[in-house]
C-alpha cells in the first residue's frame, strides 16, 4: 500500500503547485518527526563499527564527505558560487547533475574538476521512481551508463533516494549514494542502518560497488521542510559520528541556498547556515577528519574490504 501511494503521488506531482507540495510534505514531516524521534536524527544502532573495519587513512578519527545534488537550472547557476565558498574554507566536494533535466555545460564540469571537485550522475530526470519495475530500470541504466562514460564519472545517486541495491549492479559505477543511515522523511525510507561505507557484492562475477550512505540530514529536509533556524542538528550529528569513527556524508543542494542575502524565497535558506557548518567542522574537529571525495572513499574502502 505504501508503494502504491508513493507511485500515485509521483504520478500527480507535476500538476501540484510547489507551495502546496511543500505544505503537504511539512504536515507529514511534523508527524514523522515525533513518531521517529528515537531514530532520527540519530539512530544509536547505526554507530556500530562493522566487522574487520580497517579504520580511516593516516589514523584519522572519521571521514567528512561533501556532496551536492543539482536538481534544476536554478541550482546549476549557483554551482560556481558554492565551489568558491568551499574552496575558501579548504574543502572539496562532489556535484551530481541530472543530464536530461537541464543542459550541463562541459566548461562547468571541466572547471569543477580542474579545481579538484568531482562530477557524478543524479539520474536522467528528477521525476518518478526509476526502480518501479525491472524493465524501466534497465532502460534507464543504458542511458545513465552513457553519461557516466561521457563525463568520466564513477558515482551515481538516484533522485529522491529511491534505490534497489541489487539492480544497481547494472550501472558502471564504483560507488552509489542513494541510501542513508536513517531518514524517515524519504519516500523509500528503509535506511542502510550504518554510518560506514558498505561493499555491495554480486554473485555474477562482476565487480561490486561501494555504497556510501549519507549520514547528515539533508539541507532541504532541515531548513525547508522542518524549517530549522539553526545548524544545531547538523553539529550534534557530526559530533556523534566523529565519536563513533564513522563517515559524516552531507547532501547539500545549491538550488535552495540563497547566496546574495536578499529576501528568502519560500524554498531557500541563507548561505551562512552552510558556511557556519563548514567553519564548525574545521574549528571543532581540526586534524581529526579525512576530508575526501566520494571516489577517494570508495577506492580506499574497496581496496581494504575486497
Amino acid at each position: 500500500m505504501h508503494s502504491f501511494l508513493i507511485n500515485a503521488y509521483y504520478a500527480i506531482k507535476p500538476i501540484i503547485p510547489r507551495r502546496l507540495q511543500l505544505a503537504l510534505r511539512r504536515a507529514i514531516a511534523e508527524r514523522k518527526r515525533e513518531k521517529y524521534r528515537h531514530v532520527w536524527p540519530i539512530d544509536e544502532k547505526t554507530g556500530a563499527t562493522p566487522p574487520n573495519w580497517p579504520g580511516w587513512p593516516d589514523g584519522k578519527k572519521f571521514a567528512f564527505v561533501l556532496t551536492h545534488d543539482v536538481e534544476g537550472e536554478r541550482g546549476l547557476g549557483k554551482c560556481l558560487q558554492l565551489m568558491e565558498v568551499e574552496k575558501r574554507h579548504g574543502f572539496r566536494s562532489l556535484f551530481n547533475f541530472v543530464p536530461n533535466e537541464y543542459s550541463v555545460p562541459q566548461e562547468l564540469r571541466k572547471k569543477l574538476e580542474n579545481e579538484g571537485f568531482e562530477i557524478g550522475v543524479h539520474g536522467l530526470t528528477h521525476k518518478g521512481n526509476i526502480f518501479k519495475n525491472r524493465q524501466q530500470f534497465e532502460s534507464h541504466a543504458i542511458k545513465i551508463n552513457h553519461y557516466l562514460n561521457d563525463w568520466r564519472a564513477v558515482g551515481f545517486r538516484s533522485p529522491s533516494m529511491f534505490h534497489h541495491l541489487e539492480w544497481m549492479h547494472d550501472l558502471h559505477i564504483e560507488y552509489d549514494l542513494s541510501t542513508f543511515d536513517t531518514d524517515p522523511f524519504e519516500p523509500q525510507s528503509d535506511g542502510l542502518g550504518t554510518i560506514f561505507p558498505l561493499l555491495v557484492r554480486t554473485n555474477s562475477g562482476r565487480p561490486g560497488y561501494i555504497e556510501l550512505p549519507y549520514s547528515l540530514p539533508q539541507d532541504h529536509t532541515l531548513f525547508v521542510i522542518l524549517r530549522e533556524k539553526s545548524i544545531e542538528i547538523w553539529k550534534k550529528k557530526l559530533d556523534w559520528i566523529a565519536d563513533h569513527g564513522g563517515m559524516a556524508l552531507a547532501n547539500v543542494h545549491p538550488d535552495y541556498i540563497n547566496f546574495n542575502g536578499t529576501q528568502l524565497s519560500f524554498e531557500e535558506y541563507p548561505l551562512n547556515y552552510y558556511e557556519n557548518f563548514l567553519k564548525y567542522v574545521k574549528s571543532r574537529h581540526e586534524g581529526k577528519y579525512w576530508q575526501a571525495l566520494p571516489k577517494q572513499v570508495s577506492a580506499y574502502v574497496r581496496n581494504k574490504l575486497s
